[in-house]
This record gives C-alpha cells, structure tokens and sequence, in this order.
C-alpha cells in the first residue's frame, strides 16, 4: 500500500533568513574586487591572478582573509566546487566566499572542451562546448544554496545584443558575461559602475524588496550590509551535516534486502537535488533509512 503523503512545510518563524548570495559584474577598473574584500572573513578563489597584488593581499589580510589562486586550482570549476563543498561542511572561521571571476572560470571549461571535440575530429554544433560548464555551473549553484555564507560572484561586463525597429541587430546594453542563467538563481544581481569618482551599484534582477528593480545605491560593504541586514551578514556560519559512512552502509545493505523499482534511487537523489547519496543531509539518509526499514518489517509480517 502506498504511504499517505504528508504536508512539509513549516511556520516561517522556524526559517531563519538566508546569508546573501549575490552576482556582481561591470567594466574593468570599477572597484568590483577591492569592495568584494570589504566582505567580512573573505574566502577569496582568485581564478585570474589579478589579485595576487601586494595591496590586494594586505587588504585581504586585514580582513582575516584567506586567497585561492590558479596555481592552488582556483581557474578550475570542478576545483571550485569541491572547495564549496568544503566551505559547506568543515569547521571553518570564513563568513563570505568571493569567486572572481566567475566568468573566467566558466570560459575556462567552454575552451576545454572545444579542445576536446576538435581534438576528437567532432563538429562543435549546437553549442555542445559549454554543455558541461553549463553542467558544473548547475552543480556549483546546488552547492552554493546549501552554503551558510555571504557569496559574492563577480563577473565580466559583456555587450548584450537585441533586435531594432526594423529587425536588425545591435547592441542595447551590457550584461554579465557567463552562464546565461545565473542571475536567476541568485538573490540579486548587480551591475557596477563608477561615476564621478563613486561606485554605483544597479540593480539588474532581485528577489529582495529592500533591493527594488532598476534601483541605485553606493556600491560598499557598509551599504550594501545595512541594506540587507547587518546582523545576517556578520553571523556566525553553519555548517551542513552530510551522511555519514555508517549511515550509507546501512542504506546501501537495506537496498540489497528489499525489492526497490529501478528508477528509486535515482529518484531519491533527484528530490534531494544531489548527485550522490554522500552529498545528502544527514536527517535525509535517516528518513530513507527508517522508510526501508518500515518496508522490511512490513515484508517479514507478510
């Protein structure tokens, strides 16, 4: 007989609001990196090396900062995501993590793998060479909503293209230059500009009230922090509890006991948006776990 489904949800004094996950992108020279750095506890990944600097590093170290760079993987998406994955799970005194730039990383994996279909003698149709930077930019968002810290990706500014009057194409503006999807799956999307000797920061997309569409304000940390919730932005990180070995032996041995459709697995991975079950919450594994447990008494009363 099939389970009854049950409600889920709960009171929304039970949710504490989340750290801001925020994607930051303009013109070169506009202060996007030396503000990022205002951050508190900054985790910088540094996938271009333009801030190895002496004045960037002292800053960064003020800050009680740390820095990733290209020679550490930091120019490496599946290397970022694993440090993310990290960040998630480990003891650890970092309240924001800083990618810069994002767009680098993700261009990064596109060449890639143009080399790879040409190296093969394939054709490049389709846009099959940013199928799996558009794959890792997926996984790496997951693992940026499980994360308990401020996130600040920064990105290229890029020419953005539409159609006039007449049907012909011209340049209507600049967007971010990555993963054409990205600003959806972020809190707040912002683009930087500098004018007259300040820092400006525009809102491009938003979910937050306190940040309406199209508004403006002083691109700072001060700013951007009273805005959002100074207390959010400075609190303590939490860590996830992920499975634990005992418990995927335990779920692995009571898969081997009872008959499970073919699809069940990949199903229970699919809802809990992960792509193994190393990668679950620990109370998940303990809900599957106790279900296949109910499942083998109900066998052995029959």
């Amino acid at each position: 007989m099939k389970t009854k489904p049950k409600l889920r949800a709960v009171s929304p004094n039970d949710t504490e609001p989340s750290k801001p996950k925020i994607l930051i992108y303009g013109k070169p020279g506009v202060g996007k990196t030396w503000s990022a750095i205002d951050f508190p506890n900054v985790y910088y990944i540094d996938s271009e090396g333009g801030a190895n600097l002496k004045h960037y590093i002292d800053k960064l170290r003020k800050s009680n900062g740390v820095y990733l760079g290209p020679d550490q993987g930091g120019a490496d998406m599946e290397t970022i995501i694993e440090q993310i994955q990290a960040l998630a799970t480990e003891d650890h005194p970092y309240k924001t993590l800083v990618i810069d730039s994002i767009s680098k990383a993700f261009n990064n994996e596109i060449t890639k793998e143009a080399e790879r279909i040409e190296d093969s003698g394939r054709k490049n149709e389709f846009g099959a060479d940013k199928k799996p930077a558009v794959n890792l930019m997926r996984k790496l968002v997951r693992w940026l909503q499980r994360l308990d810290m401020n996130v600040i990706l920064i990105a290229h500014e890029k020419s953005e293209w539409g159609k006039d009057a007449r049907g012909d194409r011209v340049e209507i503006g600049s967007t971010f230059d990555c993963w054409d999807k990205l600003e959806y799956e972020l809190h707040l999307c912002l683009n930087i500009r500098k004018i007259a000797g300040n820092r400006i920061a525009k809102v491009r997309k938003t979910r937050l009230e306190q940040f309406p569409d199209a508004d403006s304000f002083e691109w700072s940390y001060k700013t951007f922090a009273e805005k959002y919730g100074m207390d959010i932005v400075q609190r303590s990180v939490k860590q996830l509890e992920l499975a634990s070995v005992e418990q995927i032996q335990e779920l692995n041995s009571l898969m081997d006991i009872i008959k499970l459709p073919d699809d069940w697995m990949q199903k229970c991975l699919k809802k809990a948006d992960v792509d193994s079950f190393d990668e679950m919450d620990s109370d998940k594994i303990k809900t599957l776990i106790n279900f296949l447990k109910n499942k083998t008494v109900q066998k052995e009363i029959k």
